[in-house]
Protein backbone atom coordinates (compact mmCIF):
# COMPACT_ATOMS: atom_id res chain seq x y z
CA UNK A 1 0.00 0.00 0.00
CA UNK A 2 0.98 3.10 -1.34
CA UNK A 3 0.71 6.03 1.91
CA UNK A 4 2.68 9.40 1.83
CA UNK A 5 1.55 12.84 3.76
CA UNK A 6 1.99 15.98 3.52
CA UNK A 7 1.74 19.10 5.76
CA UNK A 8 0.23 21.86 3.41
CA UNK A 9 0.17 25.45 4.72
CA UNK A 10 -3.63 26.14 4.61
CA UNK A 11 -6.06 25.03 6.92
CA UNK A 12 -7.91 21.96 5.92
CA UNK A 13 -10.61 23.58 4.38
CA UNK A 14 -8.70 25.77 2.13
CA UNK A 15 -7.40 21.93 0.86
CA UNK A 16 -10.63 20.47 0.60
CA UNK A 17 -11.79 23.49 -1.71
CA UNK A 18 -9.55 22.62 -3.84
CA UNK A 19 -10.31 18.89 -3.69
CA UNK A 20 -14.06 19.64 -4.25
CA UNK A 21 -13.94 21.14 -7.38
CA UNK A 22 -13.66 18.05 -10.19
CA UNK A 23 -13.03 20.70 -12.79
CA UNK A 24 -9.63 21.36 -10.92
CA UNK A 25 -8.58 17.67 -10.55
CA UNK A 26 -6.73 17.50 -13.53
CA UNK A 27 -4.65 20.42 -12.00
CA UNK A 28 -3.04 18.27 -8.66
CA UNK A 29 -3.51 14.68 -10.16
CA UNK A 30 -0.25 13.90 -11.59
CA UNK A 31 -0.90 12.18 -15.34
CA UNK A 32 -4.34 13.55 -15.86
CA UNK A 33 -5.62 16.71 -17.68
CA UNK A 34 -8.87 17.83 -19.04
CA UNK A 35 -10.97 17.01 -15.90
CA UNK A 36 -14.74 17.66 -15.44
CA UNK A 37 -17.66 16.09 -13.95
CA UNK A 38 -20.05 13.97 -15.31
CA UNK A 39 -21.70 12.42 -13.07
CA UNK A 40 -24.00 13.74 -9.81
CA UNK A 41 -22.30 17.10 -7.63
CA UNK A 42 -18.71 16.48 -7.01
CA UNK A 43 -17.42 15.04 -4.73
CA UNK A 44 -20.67 13.64 -3.27
CA UNK A 45 -20.53 9.98 -3.00
CA UNK A 46 -21.20 8.21 -6.17
CA UNK A 47 -20.74 11.47 -8.10
CA UNK A 48 -18.01 10.96 -10.99
CA UNK A 49 -14.95 12.97 -13.02
CA UNK A 50 -13.96 12.21 -16.29
CA UNK A 51 -10.19 12.79 -17.52
CA UNK A 52 -7.62 12.43 -19.91
CA UNK A 53 -4.70 10.22 -19.24
CA UNK A 54 -1.75 11.47 -21.93
CA UNK A 55 1.09 8.60 -22.97
CA UNK A 56 2.91 10.37 -25.58
CA UNK A 57 0.48 10.61 -28.72
CA UNK A 58 -1.96 8.14 -26.97
CA UNK A 59 -4.82 10.10 -25.68
CA UNK A 60 -7.05 7.48 -23.05
CA UNK A 61 -10.44 8.75 -21.64
CA UNK A 62 -10.74 7.65 -17.42
CA UNK A 63 -12.76 8.20 -15.42
CA UNK A 64 -12.83 8.66 -11.36
CA UNK A 65 -15.62 7.68 -8.72
CA UNK A 66 -16.66 9.02 -5.57
CA UNK A 67 -17.19 6.38 -3.06
CA UNK A 68 -16.63 7.45 0.41
CA UNK A 69 -17.20 11.64 1.52
CA UNK A 70 -16.83 13.34 4.55
CA UNK A 71 -16.85 16.97 3.58
CA UNK A 72 -13.88 18.77 4.97
CA UNK A 73 -12.07 15.74 6.20
CA UNK A 74 -11.81 12.12 3.72
CA UNK A 75 -12.45 11.28 0.40
CA UNK A 76 -12.45 7.50 -1.24
CA UNK A 77 -12.04 7.58 -4.75
CA UNK A 78 -11.70 4.68 -7.57
CA UNK A 79 -9.69 5.62 -10.08
CA UNK A 80 -10.72 3.55 -13.31
CA UNK A 81 -7.64 3.22 -15.64
CA UNK A 82 -9.00 0.99 -18.24
CA UNK A 83 -7.23 -2.18 -19.53
CA UNK A 84 -4.99 -1.21 -16.29
CA UNK A 85 -7.93 -1.61 -13.59
CA UNK A 86 -8.61 0.75 -10.74
CA UNK A 87 -7.38 1.92 -7.77
CA UNK A 88 -8.13 2.85 -4.42
CA UNK A 89 -7.28 6.25 -3.42
CA UNK A 90 -8.28 7.33 0.22
CA UNK A 91 -6.95 11.20 0.86
CA UNK A 92 -7.50 12.48 4.50
CA UNK A 93 -7.35 15.98 5.68
CA UNK A 94 -6.51 16.17 9.32
CA UNK A 95 -5.97 19.75 11.12
CA UNK A 96 -2.38 20.05 12.39
CA UNK A 97 -2.25 23.42 14.25
CA UNK A 98 -2.99 26.16 11.86
CA UNK A 99 -2.49 23.86 8.98
CA UNK A 100 -3.48 20.59 6.96
CA UNK A 101 -1.90 17.02 7.13
CA UNK A 102 -3.23 15.88 3.79
CA UNK A 103 -2.71 11.91 3.83
CA UNK A 104 -2.86 9.99 0.96
CA UNK A 105 -3.31 6.29 0.31
CA UNK A 106 -3.71 4.47 -2.84
CA UNK A 107 -3.60 0.75 -3.76
CA UNK A 108 -4.88 -1.50 -6.75
CA UNK A 109 -8.79 -2.56 -6.47
CA UNK A 110 -8.81 -4.68 -9.83
CA UNK A 111 -7.04 -5.92 -13.26
CA UNK A 112 -3.92 -5.63 -14.39
CA UNK A 113 -2.20 -2.74 -11.76
CA UNK A 114 -3.61 -5.69 -9.03
CA UNK A 115 -1.46 -8.69 -10.21
CA UNK A 116 1.28 -6.71 -10.85
CA UNK A 117 1.91 -4.90 -8.12
CA UNK A 118 5.26 -5.24 -6.51
CA UNK A 119 7.59 -3.42 -4.81
CA UNK A 120 9.15 -1.30 -8.15
CA UNK A 121 5.13 -0.52 -9.00
CA UNK A 122 4.73 0.39 -5.06
CA UNK A 123 8.16 3.13 -5.60
CA UNK A 124 6.79 4.84 -8.62
CA UNK A 125 3.33 4.88 -7.20
CA UNK A 126 5.26 6.84 -4.07
CA UNK A 127 6.85 9.01 -6.55
CA UNK A 128 3.87 10.20 -8.23
CA UNK A 129 2.20 10.65 -4.83
CA UNK A 130 5.09 12.93 -4.12
CA UNK A 131 4.47 15.17 -7.18
CA UNK A 132 0.91 15.21 -6.89
CA UNK A 133 0.62 16.47 -3.12
CA UNK A 134 3.14 19.18 -4.11
CA UNK A 135 1.10 20.08 -6.58
CA UNK A 136 -1.86 19.98 -3.84
CA UNK A 137 0.45 22.29 -1.87
CA UNK A 138 0.71 24.74 -4.43
CA UNK A 139 -2.53 25.47 -5.56
CA UNK A 140 -3.90 25.66 -2.03
CA UNK A 141 -0.62 27.81 -0.38
CA UNK A 142 -1.13 30.08 -3.79
CA UNK A 143 -4.46 30.77 -3.44
CA UNK A 144 -4.56 31.50 0.14
CA UNK A 145 -1.44 34.15 -0.57
CA UNK A 146 -3.79 35.86 -3.20
CA UNK A 147 -6.71 38.29 -2.46
CA UNK A 148 -10.07 36.90 -3.21
CA UNK A 149 -9.10 33.83 -3.87
CA UNK A 150 -10.12 32.49 -7.28
CA UNK A 151 -13.55 33.28 -7.37
CA UNK A 152 -14.75 30.27 -8.70
CA UNK A 153 -18.15 28.21 -7.84
CA UNK A 154 -17.12 24.95 -6.24
CA UNK A 155 -18.60 21.93 -6.66
CA UNK A 156 -21.34 23.01 -8.91
CA UNK A 157 -22.36 19.76 -11.29
CA UNK A 158 -25.56 18.56 -12.37
CA UNK A 159 -25.89 14.83 -13.85
CA UNK A 160 -24.35 15.02 -17.26
CA UNK A 161 -22.66 18.17 -17.38
CA UNK A 162 -19.52 18.54 -18.86
CA UNK A 163 -19.80 22.65 -20.28
CA UNK A 164 -17.80 24.94 -18.74
CA UNK A 165 -14.83 22.59 -17.57
CA UNK A 166 -13.65 20.30 -20.31
CA UNK A 167 -11.29 22.65 -21.91
CA UNK A 168 -10.15 23.62 -18.13
CA UNK A 169 -6.09 22.35 -16.96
Amino acid sequence: MAVRHHLIRVGPGAVWDVLADGHRYAEWVVGTSASHPVRGQWPRTGSAIRYQVRLGPVRLDNETVVRACEEGARLELEAKAGPLGTARIAIELRPWGEHCLVIVDEHPLRGAGGRLHNAGFEALIQLRHRAMLARLARLCEGEAGRPGGTGRALGQVTTGSSAGGAGHA
